[in-house]
């Protein structure tokens, strides 16, 4: 017997194990960052950190909030990876000794050549054309004495994980550039998850990786999903050949059914968009969906599943079910998975 709503269950040791995997790629002179943006991924910022909190060497995240709630957590270093835009952030910054990305003039000029408080990662436009300094400005900046030798040369790959697209090897080189600029002072970190597995050879003195330590995306590695989506079902019925199933009807019975009804729709984090056919377990047997997510409720085929009942629980994604596989069959990646479950859905972290 289960209580009627979704839940989530994130598993602490299929990350630490993923980490540990992920360490062994790089060299043992490399740090590890851990980056828990967006409530790490879905998965419970404030547990995630506890539990981590010995395996990783840093923590990213993108919001002042954000970080705020990891230094309430943890004495390590944080990264706040957007920087900073006004005085009173540079003020919570240094009162809660928080690293900061520095992307654009600026934020240089906002900070000010004597500030020496504040620990800066600076971020280089290599190709990826979002956030970074182009050369000519990094070298202005450098002339001025802001940059020092604890500072963090930083860029972003935007194809990392295509080995042989050569984006790669012009971001990698436009890199080298700029670290010449800086007369090869600071310390270097341009690898993310997809780098980190790619190009361990870059791992230099920082890497940051999110996506890979949570288990998501990179089947290849076997890393383990540690997050588990379930619901229950709430009502078994039969129909019969040719009766169709949810709103619009779009799915027509083409043989005598049994459907279950389970208690999760896309208002948990489900996408509406979900396609027929779509792969979820129930019992360690494999069903289907049956028919258009709703708000509230998702109908599975289970004609073939006879030992299935009410409040069974059904996963949409496991271990035994990796997210990667929800999200290919869908046209997603699995990032917009994990970080679209909603505040309804019950969190459980182990």
């Amino acid at each position: 017997m289960t209580t009627h709503s979704a839940e989530l269950i994130v598993d602490s040791s299929k990350i630490i194990s993923n980490i540990s995997h992920l360490k062994s790629l790089i060299s043992s002179e490399s740090k590890f960052m851990f980056i828990v943006k967006s409530n790490a991924y879905g998965h419970s910022l404030k547990e995630i950190i506890k539990n981590l909190e010995s395996y990783v060497d840093a923590f990213g995240v993108v919001r002042m909030e954000e970080a705020i709630l990891v230094r309430k957590a943890t004495s390590k270093p944080i990264l706040l990876m957007q920087g900073i835009y006004t005085e009173s952030e540079i003020k919570t910054a240094k009162e809660n000794n928080i690293q900061v990305v520095i992307h654009k003039i600026s934020q240089f000029e906002l900070i000010g050549k004597n500030d020496s408080e504040l620990g800066l990662w600076i971020k280089i436009n290599t190709g990826m054309n979002r956030l970074g300094l182009s050369q000519e400005e990094l070298k202005l900046v450098y002339k001025k004495g802001i940059i020092g030798s604890d500072s963090v040369l930083m860029t972003h790959m935007a194809c990392g994980d295509d080995p042989d697209d050569p984006m790669n090897k012009m971001q990698i080189n436009n890199f080298e550039k700029a670290f010449d600029l800086v007369e090869r002072k600071t310390k270097r970190s341009i690898c993310n998850s997809a780098c980190l597995i790619n190009f361990p050879e870059l791992s230099f003195d920082w890497v940051r990786s999110g996506i890979a330590a949570y288990g998501g995306e990179f089947k290849n590695l076997n890393l383990k999903t540690a997050m588990t989506f379930r619901a229950p079902i709430i009502s078994i019925r039969n129909i019969r050949k040719g009766e169709r199933v949810g709103y619009g009807g779009r799915k027509k019975a083409s043989e005598d059914m049994r459907i279950a009804i389970v208690y999760a729709g896309y208002a948990d984090g489900i996408p509406q968009t979900t396609t027929d056919g779509t792969k979820v377990l129930v019992n360690d047997k494999q069903a289907k969906i049956f028919g258009r997510v709703s708000m509230d409720l998702v109908s599975i085929d289970i004609t073939n599943i006879p030992q299935v009942s009410e409040n069974d629980l059904v996963s949409f994604w496991s271990e035994e079910l990796p997210i990667n596989e929800f999200s290919n069959n869908n046209g997603l990646i699995s990032y917009e998975l994990m970080t679209r479950i909603s505040s309804r859905v019950k969190v459980k972290v182990i």
